[in-house]
């Protein structure tokens, strides 16, 4: 474990002791101040929830221009799940909104746009985004630093990713405890992501609980934050990810709930038909 500046964690905790991690979300955000203009980033409001109606290719130029200004601020990957939950939890949907953009991580999001008169927009996942920052981190000088799953799907990563992008800068690495941390436990991951000096800050700790941690840290962790679900089990190999012809179809859903059906079924059940009702029909 990397040494640690006790300076900073005390500092940190005068401010902070007595305080639940996720309760200060709305706190961080009316702190932050933001060195971009966000009003920039074309947006189409789905359930509420401002999806940013970019593609690949702009999404990489913008954060190679930006990199540095975006220190702090945090990226949501959303996909029907997360839009049809922020739907009906306005604190969860303000999170979503609070951040820099919510990028469509889901095809159907993507889809919806278009129908709403937004034709340029195109499916931005977050494994594809992970593997295209990856590919241009050596020659930018980026770095790494992947917060959340276990320590074993995160070994099984660095490994594969050392392998597939040599020169990948890995900056850290933290693999916190499945429950909320305490206040000075807290402090201490805040200070070893920001003594790590990362500009990418790979968040693992799955919908909706990643998200409400990015906006909790919104200002404090010094990096761009990104949400990426189960992108760390992709990159372990610990999940498969669809074929290529699923995931143009908009089947990845069904891969991954033949995978894990236990887990999925209900989710995908409930939330795949309250955005049908809903967006699709209903136009909300």
């Amino acid at each position: 474990m990397a040494q640690v500046n006790l300076e900073i964690v005390s500092r940190f905790l005068a401010g902070e002791a007595g305080k639940g991690v996720f309760a200060t979300a709305h706190e961080g955000a009316a702190q932050y101040c933001r060195k971009v203009d966000k009003r920039e980033i074309p947006v189409c409001p789905i359930l509420g929830v401002n999806i940013a109606v970019i593609n690949m290719n702009w999404l990489l130029k913008y954060l190679a221009q930006n990199i540095h200004q975006l220190q702090g601020d945090y990226i949501c990957v959303s996909n029907v799940h997360t839009t049809v939950v922020s739907y009906e939890d306005a604190d969860y949907r303000a999170v979503q909104n609070g951040g820099l953009m919510a990028i469509p991580d889901g095809n159907p999001l993507a889809q919806e746009a278009r129908r709403r008169g937004y034709p340029q927009i195109q499916r931005t996942t977050g494994p594809d985004l992970m593997m295209e920052v990856f590919r241009q981190s050596t020659a930018h000088g980026w770095r790494h630093y992947f917060y959340g799953s276990t320590q074993e799907v995160q070994e099984k990563m660095i490994a594969r990713l050392q392998k597939e992008y040599p020169g990948l800068v890995i900056a850290g690495t933290d693999a916190p405890p499945f429950r909320e941390l305490t206040p000075e436990e807290d402090a201490l991951a805040v200070a070893r992501i920001n003594q790590a000096q990362p500009d990418f800050v790979w968040v693992g700790l799955g919908a909706p609980k990643q998200e409400r941690w990015m906006a909790a840290h919104q200002g404090r962790v010094h990096g761009l934050m990104i949400g990426v679900g189960a992108g760390f089990d992709f990159f372990s190999g610990n999940v498969r990810r669809a074929p290529l012809w699923m995931q143009k179809h908009s089947l990845e859903w069904l891969y991954r709930l033949m995978q894990d059906p236990k887990r999925l079924f209900q989710r995908y059940w409930s939330t795949n038909l309250k955005f049908i009702w809903n967006a699709t029909i209903r136009r909300k």
